[in-house]
């Protein structure tokens, strides 16, 4: 312990230990003669705000229950920022799990205000020895601590349902496009796979404008950007599903139709083909007519690919083939030389 905090071992600190020890969850459920005992074996600790309680590879051989303050935990990954974990504030108890594992902390706290914590065992005093020297109180701490830690175990499984906040609000971390808000291309790859893995026939269609770098050069970066905002959202509008449209990379936004076969999928691609060049963008042309040329890629499973990356990839080239024959093209993998049965 740092010489910067101040011991308080008068004899009033004696019921003040015993009050902090019955009011704690570990603790709650022993007699009063064996909070004495835990008490005896218990000190009070001042510190300073920004002092140090313990730091990431101390030794976890105390308990912390707050008298007075704020306790900061806090953790770093080797070249990572140092991230908030914990507050912990008066009545609050901590570190009890790496003291009854005998852990090394993987975590440091530090006080972010002055603070007063009671620490057990106190300085000199091992867990160990408590165990050895009074069985029964010992006992009694184990289970109450290993019934807390069953009851973290289910407020945590609690917490990550499926259709939980946390992991919705994950989901939408992992599987959304920032810019626009629709899915991305990591969602899309995990609906093919599902798909594939189900053996359910599905097409896939990724469009990509013909003409987008003579928007980017006459209204700037700045202005595509928007535009893809307005393409993403409006499109999913015009899809009607939510799951089925993503953007995949830049400008290329892709579109799942389970269950559609050539015919179906052919239609579906004009379809967006002239829904992209009917696109108003007036708010970012100031009024100045410009009009969207598309080419879309068509690609079925599993009369072209079966192997989801290689679909997705192969489907991508599809318009840019198709903007270099002239744009306004719908192509599938057979209208490309070198693919298989290709056209001339």
């Amino acid at each position: 312990m740092e010489d910067n905090f101040r011991k308080l071992m008068d004899h009033d600190s004696m019921p003040v230990k015993t009050e902090l020890l019955k009011n704690t969850d570990m603790f709650s459920s022993l007699l009063k003669h064996e909070l004495k005992v835990i008490s005896d074996h218990s000190e009070i600790i001042s510190y300073k705000a920004g002092d140090s309680v313990f730091s990431s590879g101390n030794p976890g051989d105390s308990l912390y229950i707050v008298k007075s303050g704020e306790i900061l935990i806090t953790k770093q990954e080797p070249y990572a920022p140092v991230i908030d974990i914990a507050r912990f504030i008066r009545g609050n108890c901590f570190g009890e799990l790496d003291m009854l594992t005998e852990s090394i902390r993987e975590v440091s706290a530090h006080a972010t205000e002055e603070s007063e914590l009671l620490v057990f065992p106190k300085t000199g005093t091992a867990f160990t020895d408590l165990l050895n020297d009074h069985p029964q109180i010992s006992a009694r701490i184990l289970h109450t601590l290993l019934a807390g830690i069953s009851s973290r175990i289910r407020s945590a499984n609690a917490l990550i349902k499926e259709n939980s906040p946390i992991i919705q609000e994950l989901k939408k971390q992992v599987y959304r496009d920032k810019l626009t808000g629709i899915y991305n291309d990591t969602f899309l790859l995990e609906q093919i796979r599902k798909h594939i893995n189900a053996e359910t026939p599905f097409s896939l269609l990724i469009s990509k404008p013909d003409n987008f770098k003579e928007l980017n050069d006459e209204y700037g970066h700045d202005a595509g950007d928007r535009v893809i905002k307005i393409m993403a959202r409006q499109l999913r509008d015009f899809i009607a599903d939510d799951n089925r449209t993503v953007r995949y990379k830049g400008n290329a936004m892709a579109v799942l139709l389970p269950g559609a076969d050539r015919e179906k999928a052919e239609q579906k691609a004009k379809e967006i083909r002239s829904f992209i060049s009917h696109l108003n963008l007036d708010e970012i042309t100031r009024g100045k007519a410009f009009c969207l040329s598309a080419s879309v890629g068509v690609s079925l499973y599993p009369a072209h690919y079966t192997d989801p990356e290689l679909m997705v990839t192969k489907t991508h080239e599809l318009p840019l083939t198709g903007r270099k024959q002239g744009g306004n093209r719908i192509l599938f993998p057979e209208d490309i030389r070198g693919e298989g049965g290709a056209a001339e």
